[in-house]
């Protein structure tokens, strides 16, 4: 492992992240499926028939782009009538892949945040719900708001990779105001009372979530500290339900060493439980509005909103 060099600036803001330059488990996956199909003689038109997918994600899946699923890749290796042993292999990588974890060296070991890859999956998706216990969601950030995000990360990220992770995550937001996608926030009212800043920022920060909040393709629920329980609060977390072919689904969790990508699943399925259980204890509409108001009240009255 290399020295603490890089630095990740993800959804809540910066991350270490060390050099490496191993493989993940995905582009191994990805080369050895290629591999065993030139091996075989087989074009990816004639493999995408005898497996029943189309020719298109034949290639995404060979580039890495899309992950297979078991079935997919228990089909592939029929139809190219490969050993026992590499269709052992295969499968095991299938399966480390629907539940990656990647240290952060490894997701930047040429880049200084990930704002672009995160909007890449933004635009993958028909429908993003996002889960923030502890900071405003990136997507509903102000600049300002976002700035001081990131620079609480440390000293040792240069400005140009702040102003640049800045600028990766306002194009984020243009994918708000896109037809044909829905986003739907949970956020609690601790993260909503996170002060990265001057209470101003906060008063800003609270009425662009309000401005937000008005769009008919965006619902945001607001979870009070007064709301009956019903479920614990977890570490924060995002679904993508993809508009891919098999309409899968995609959960992304970070956390201080590593990012997750959640594929398989029974893991899929704790991570609905959890959205629907905490989405009850949410207030939305005229409510959720009237509480924000509120929280901006409290924070004027305490003599904040000129400072």
């Amino acid at each position: 492992m290399g020295h603490w060099g890089s630095w990740a600036t993800g959804e809540s803001g910066l991350m270490d992240a060390a050099d490496e330059s191993e493989p993940t488990d995905r582009e191994v996956l990805a080369a050895e499926l290629r591999r065993v199909r030139d091996l075989a003689g087989v074009s990816g038109r004639e493999l995408a028939q005898r497996i029943g997918i189309s020719q298109s994600k034949v290639s995404r899946i060979e580039s890495g782009t899309t992950v297979p699923t078991t079935r997919e890749v228990k089909g592939w290796s029929t139809a190219l009538e490969v050993s026992a042993d590499m269709r052992d292999r295969l499968l095991a990588l299938t399966e480390a892949v629907r539940t990656e974890v990647r240290p952060w060296g490894a997701v930047l070991r040429s880049k200084g945040h990930i704002q672009d890859d995160i909007r890449e999956l933004e635009h993958l998706a028909l429908k993003v719900r996002v889960y923030q216990p502890s900071v405003v969601p990136g997507l509903l950030q102000t600049a300002e708001y976002a700035r001081t995000v990131f620079s609480l990360g440390g000293n040792a990220t240069s400005e140009a990779d702040l102003s640049a992770a800045l600028m990766g995550r306002l194009r984020r937001q243009e994918v708000l105001f896109e037809e044909g996608r829905d986003f739907e926030f949970l956020i609690t009212e601790a993260a909503l009372r996170w002060r990265p800043g001057p209470p101003r920022l906060l008063l800003a920060q609270l009425d662009r979530i309000m401005s937000v909040g008005t769009l008919t393709n965006v619902s945001i629920g607001l979870i009070p500290h007064s709301a009956p329980a019903v479920t614990f609060y977890s570490h924060g977390f995002v679904i993508y339900d993809l508009a891919d072919e098999d309409r899968s689904t995609e959960v992304a969790v970070e956390t201080v060493h590593a990012k997750l990508a959640v594929r398989e699943q029974e893991g899929l399925d704790l991570y609905e439980e959890r959205w629907s259980a905490l989405r009850r204890m949410a207030l939305f509409g005229e409510d959720a509005r009237g509480f924000l108001t509120d929280l901006a009240t409290g924070i004027r009255e305490q003599g904040g909103g000129s400072r």
